[in-house]
């Protein structure tokens, strides 16, 4: 066991050590001197001289630059703390030859590094050539160089790239004012540098990039159409984009772009696309986006023109809407912060005009990253560059397009470069409630806040040890889950969660009390405004239908049953329906009628005149038939011992209401229009006045 003070003196150690032993030898040993005269129009008038390695910022250790003539001993020397030093031009002659070093020092030594031997008047370095013009046919550069002997024009070297492709191409042949590109690329920006030296001097810097485009041309290829295809819950809907041509097909200087826009129904549109700046157009310094909608497009055409003439038009007819024929398993993904590989397998039922497949990437947030690759029919695998965020959606999506230009979409997938704990869900309630089991209701947690795949979610009781896994579909929506085996009447606390290949999210919690098992209180809420309300209808029905028509009164009371307006029953419900809101309420004037008791009803409606002749009686000028109505009221009688035959009479089949005046006496011509209720029911007026 270690003592205690070595437990406290470890540490120490072994944060000190690196420095002590860094400290306890001498100096790293300079190497690579070289040494050389920087010269200007005028004047080359030090010696410079640079080694390795640069000095530590903690300044432990002192450089010292060493030189000597070679055919004496007298030295001098300049020294200070720095990687480089200076030999001014009183320290040497012209054509003299030196030896030159470097010397490290610090507390613990010092250290010399080998000795270079060099003649001041080799190692002077002119300054770099300045490119002075250009010619576009055939691309030619020209530059000025002169040595100090006017006889001595001095070699030189040209290296030149395209702005496209930043590989240097390199000649070092001897050349000396001029330098020309054989075929170039029409319309190409090139990058030239030169270097030069004199006879006996050592080679001069590289010269300031030189920039110039070589003579256009028409520009060739096609452009790289595609479209950015949104799928909400409403419609399906497309936008119109394309990458800038490149350099090497534009042969000069893009002016601009020609759309075309073909409708469904025929109608052709043409658009414009420069690089003034328009709200129809959105430019990234990349590539174009059009903001117009291509709702009920057919197809479209882009081509790119530069001031000789146009690309052919590339044609591009819009895809359907995704439907049965998206797989999501032939698509596999590789992603991470700075590249996502895409890889799939053919489709086996697929038509064998396949032209090329297209992949595209875009952000799962409106407006964000888009791209696309496009390939060969023949590969099966495609690679993206760029910076791809953490914890962020990307839907990738394979298409096919025919010899035909035609568009189908084969798979989707997404992915993530960094995978985190997701987001809590949104809404958790309880969707259904029972004494032993329950249904549980939540929302899936949006893909802006998911922070990965979600593979599943935990369902957990509060107080056990039970936790459920429920599997995620792939389109989710709001999601229930039934949890069964609980206790009648009592209080459960359950709690949700999302879960990525990061980890499980927070916890959301909710509590309920399951039911009693033999209580059905919960359904009369439910039971008795529904029973109340059909019987409300029912006799709402009931009266309507009975105080239509006589047809209707048959069949509503289904045949013998006595007039209506003979009952006191009806005669107070009269008088009750012309008071508002009254006609609901039953009469109680007469409880448990009997269908056996008549009431008989004297009718004045008519009377015997002295002259013999039957004359109707009118009262304040009211109708007949009203003034029947109130004599028919007005006199009820009763009898109680009536066993008339008449009584056992088939059911009525018609009532017959006539205006019409008649004779007190009844002849049997005028007894066939006498209703067979009145036959069945009624007594005629000579049995009445009989009595």
């Amino acid at each position: 066991m270690a003592a205690p003070t070595t437990r406290w003196l470890l540490p120490i150690l072994v944060v000190i050590l690196p420095y002590c032993c860094v400290s306890l030898g001498p100096p790293a040993l300079p190497y690579n001197l070289d040494c050389f005269r920087p010269c200007d129009q005028n004047d080359c008038s030090v010696i410079k001289c640079l080694w390795s390695p640069n000095p530590p910022p903690d300044s432990s250790t002192v450089y010292s630059l060493h030189w000597e003539p070679v055919n004496t001993d007298d030295g001098q020397w300049t020294g200070g703390n720095s990687s480089q030093g200076n030999i001014a031009r009183e320290n040497f002659r012209s054509h003299q030859e030196l030896r030159v070093w470097v010397q490290a020092r610090n507390q613990h030594g010092f250290v010399k590094s080998q000795e270079v031997v060099i003649n001041t008047e080799d190692i002077k370095k002119p300054p770099p050539p300045i490119i002075s013009s250009n010619h576009q046919e055939p691309l030619e550069i020209h530059w000025d160089f002169t040595c100090e002997l006017q006889l001595d024009d001095g070699t030189c070297e040209v290296r030149h790239r395209t702005e496209e492709d930043q590989d240097w191409t390199r000649y070092e042949d001897g050349l000396h004012s001029y330098y020309g590109v054989v075929n170039p690329k029409a319309g190409t920006v090139f990058e030239f540098q030169v270097r030069c030296r004199c006879h006996s001097s050592l080679m001069s810097d590289w010269s300031e990039i030189y920039r110039t485009r070589s003579a256009e041309s028409t520009p060739i290829g096609e452009v790289d159409v595609w479209v950015d295809c949104v799928v909400p819950s409403s419609s399906f809907d497309c936008f119109l984009t394309w990458k800038n041509l490149s350099i090497s097909q534009a042969h000069g200087h893009i002016l601009g772009y020609d759309v075309r826009v073909v409708y469904h129904n025929g109608t052709v549109e043409l658009i414009n696309v420069t690089t003034v700046n328009s709200s129809s157009w959105v430019y990234d310094e990349r590539k174009w986006y059009l903001t117009t909608s291509l709702k009920d497009v057919s197809f479209v055409s882009v081509s790119a023109y530069n001031a000789f003439s146009a690309t052919d038009a590339t044609h591009l007819f819009m895809p359907a809407a995704p439907g049965q024929h998206v797989n999501d398993q032939i698509i596999e993904l590789q992603m991470n912060e700075e590249n996502l590989t895409v890889s799939w397998e053919p489709p086996s039922l697929f038509p064998d005009d396949v032209k090329q497949y297209v992949v595209q990437y875009k952000e799962c947030l409106p407006g964000k990253s888009f791209d696309w690759i496009k390939v060969d029919k023949n590969h099966t695998t495609v690679s993206f560059k760029g910076v791809f965020k953490k914890y962020t959606m990307y839907q990738v999506s394979l298409f096919a397009v025919s010899n035909l230009n035609e568009v189908q979409q084969l798979s989707t997938a997404t992915g993530y470069s960094t995978q985190g704990v997701p987001s809590t869900v949104p809404s958790f309630k309880v969707f259904f409630l029972a004494s032993t089991d329950v249904i549980l209701f939540w929302e899936p947690v949006p893909y802006a806040k998911q922070k990965g795949v979600i593979l599943y979610y935990q369902i957990g009781v509060v107080g056990t040890q039970k936790v459920y896994n429920v599997s995620v579909s792939p389109d989710p929506g709001n999601m229930t889950y039934k949890l069964t085996g609980l206790s009648p009447a009592q209080e459960y606390k359950v709690w949700i969660r999302a879960v990525t290949s990061a980890g499980p999210g927070s916890n959301v919690t909710t509590t309920f009390k399951t039911m009693h098992s033999e209580d059905f209180g919960y359904l009369i809420p439910i039971l008795l405004p529904t029973m109340l309300l059909v019987i409300t209808i029912a006799v709402i029905v009931a009266l309507c239908v009975c105080r239509g028509t006589n047809k209707v009164l048959s069949l509503c009371l289904n045949g013998k049953v006595p007039d209506p307006r003979n009952s006191h029953i009806f005669k107070h419900m009269k008088h009750q329906i012309n008071e508002p809101l009254t006609w609901i309420r039953i009469p109680l004037y007469e409880p448990n009628p009997k269908i056996s008791l008549l009431e008989v009803v004297e009718i004045k409606s008519k009377v015997l005149d002295t002259d013999g002749f039957n004359r109707p009686v009118m009262e304040n000028d009211c109708s007949q038939m009203d003034c029947r109505d109130l004599h028919m009221e007005e006199t009820v009688t009763e009898d109680h011992n009536r066993t008339d035959r008449r009584y056992r009479r088939e059911e009525y089949s018609k009532m017959i209401d006539s205006d019409e005046d008649r004779n007190d006496e009844f002849s049997s011509e005028e007894e066939q229009f006498i209703s067979d209720y009145e036959r069945h029911f009624m007594p005629n007026p000579l049995e009445i006045l009989q009595n």
